[in-house]
């Protein structure tokens, strides 16, 4: 198999008779999602509190479907189910690193809405004055976001190509703007009460079609888990090596190690995203948020066991090297399953594709604009609204619905820009710059009083430094196979990515600077209350 590679149309999963309906289907449901989404939209007030975290008035139980349904995104919908079809063991061991990440923020919950504090800015802000921190946690949150809303558009660009039975380059750009610009129109005029509603709808729909295309696999091998095994391992690309670690390709021979980075970057990272802090901050009391954690717990646990099935009955039904010809990283793979599990002249067959895609579609939306919101909100309010001349309301919700367009439109362009490029490596740095430059600052800000601003801006731009110099010089970059640039050879780093030793270095330096020789003024107490946060 060769990575970023597509088969320029030869794989075509619907047939003539089936795309039409799917096509037709798909298209009047994205118009019904758009004329619903503005709908809602239209009656509500323009005021930051309620565009922002709702007034804090999300039900645990509301609020819990829809952390839920924050973790069902397009990467983890498309990618994983695909990871665990082309590499096995080892997309399998990166599943399960979204339930102990949604654990991680389930402990550290009730102190985030207690604090009554929304963004990475207000949280900074906890021990430390000045805008400084502030400034530094936006810039935080962009780096964050962006990589992830290039990898979701192009994510959904390759199922949409596949929909409409072009899977070449060409036309997955064409689709990737396409689906870019309708998610832009919602993330434009969404708030949070809107995307949660959204989010809420799309855990049972989620749910029940990975069920359903389960068991429909299951049943083409007489309802036996050892047979559908089996022939995922027989159809997989190294029978030899399926169940075994070792067979992801965005590796060196430093495997162990590169696992282990892996684990911590995507548990401390996923648990501290932006639009994750914003959605815990919605709850009422600190209580319900813990309670909505919960909840969203056995959630995501549901939904990731389903993934992994998905993944193997993928592997066993289309076989791996089908689903390498559509995209190396495996992204078609549920939609290949849900073609191939129900004969093609059948109107379940076409039902079961259009509900996939539909839910594909409701993925993109939400995830997209969840974290486009969130990156708008901490530049509103810790950039924006925190300058030295005073912003009125109105013109904060107007830089709020500025920068999300701005940062949908920018994502867009890169993904479009470096569709051809393997820069699958930026998630991953995403997840890095989390766990390295949020993670350490909120555990210090949390549980150190000694904890000032030197510390923090150590431990923010220190966290970032390190990252971006090892990303830089890693096999992620240079001289690997699946490297952005194979033909280069300045990858002295030797892991994938850079969390084994950022996130460490960014709790030493948070820790160094603020046990040094301090300035006047650079440490301020907690309000324990969080009704007086800094601006």
């Amino acid at each position: 198999m060769t990575l970023h590679t597509v088969g320029a149309g030869m794989v075509d999963p619907l047939g003539a008779d089936t795309r039409g309906p799917v096509i037709v289907a798909f298209l009047v449901f994205i118009g019904v999602s758009l004329l619903w989404i503005f709908t809602l939209v239209a009656a509500q007030e323009d005021h930051p509190e309620r565009l922002y975290v709702a007034d804090r008035s999300l039900s645990p139980v509301f609020n819990g479907f829809a952390m839920a349904g924050e973790q069902i995104s397009v990467i983890t919908l498309l990618a994983i189910p695909g990871a665990i079809a082309l590499f096995g063991y080892d997309g399998f061991a990166a599943a399960i690193n979204g339930v102990i990440a949604v654990g991680v923020l389930l402990l550290l919950s009730q102190k985030i809405r207690d604090s009554g504090r929304y963004t990475l800015g207000d949280l900074f802000a906890l021990r430390v004055s000045g805008r400084a921190p502030r400034i530094a946690a936006t810039l935080v949150t962009l780096t964050i976001a962006i990589p992830i809303l290039m990898i979701q558009l192009r994510a959904a660009g390759i199922s949409t190509a596949l929909l409409i039975g072009r899977p070449t380059y060409g036309v997955q750009v064409l689709c990737t703007v396409a689906m870019g610009c309708l998610v832009a129109c919602f993330a434009g005029v969404a708030d949070l009460k809107g995307t949660s509603v959204m989010h809420v709808v799309k855990v049972p729909v989620t749910l029940t079609t990975l069920a359903a295309v389960t068991l429909l696999a299951l049943r083409k091998f007489e309802w036996d888990p050892g047979d559908l095994l089996a022939a995922a391992v027989n159809r997989s690309v190294a029978p030899h090596d399926y169940l075994s670690p070792g067979l992801w390709p965005y590796t060196t021979g430093l495997g162990p190690l590169n696992a282990a980075g892996d684990h911590i970057v995507l548990i401390l990272g996923t648990a501290v995203m932006p639009h994750l802090i914003l959605r815990v901050s919605a709850s009422a009391t600190g209580r319900g948020a813990r309670r909505s954690l919960s909840i969203a717990t056995g959630l995501v646990s549901g939904f990731i066991l389903l993934l992994i099935a998905t993944g193997f009955a993928a592997a066993a039904v289309v076989g791996s090297s089908a689903i390498g010809a559509i995209d190396a990283n495996g992204t078609a793979s549920p939609i290949l399953l849900a073609a191939a599990v129900l004969p093609g002249s059948s109107a379940a067959h076409t039902l079961l594709i259009v509900v996939v895609a539909c839910g594909a579609f409701l993925t993109v939306l939400t995830t997209v604009s969840s974290v486009a919101f969130a990156a708008a909100v901490s530049f509103a309010r810790d950039v924006f609204a925190g300058g030295k001349r005073p912003r009125t309301e109105a013109e904060e919700v107007r830089a709020l619905r500025t920068t999300v367009v701005l940062l949908c439109a920018g994502g867009l362009s890169l993904a479009a820009a470096t569709h051809r490029l393997p820069v699958e490596f930026l998630l991953t740095f995403s997840m890095s710059v989390a766990a390295s430059c949020a993670f350490p600052a909120l555990i210090y800000s949390f549980y150190w009083s000694t904890f000032n601003r030197r510390g923090l801006l150590w431990s923010v731009y220190g966290g970032l430094l390190v990252c971006t110099i090892l990303t830089v010089f890693s096999p992620a970059v240079s001289g690997t196979a699946s490297s952005l640039w194979p033909e280069g050879g300045f990858n002295w780093y030797p892991l994938h990515n850079p969390g084994l030793v950022s996130v460490p270095a960014a709790f030493i330096l948070g820790w160094l600077g603020s046990t040094g020789p301090r300035s006047s003024g650079s440490v301020r107490e907690a309000d324990p209350t969080g009704t007086h946060p800094a601006r």
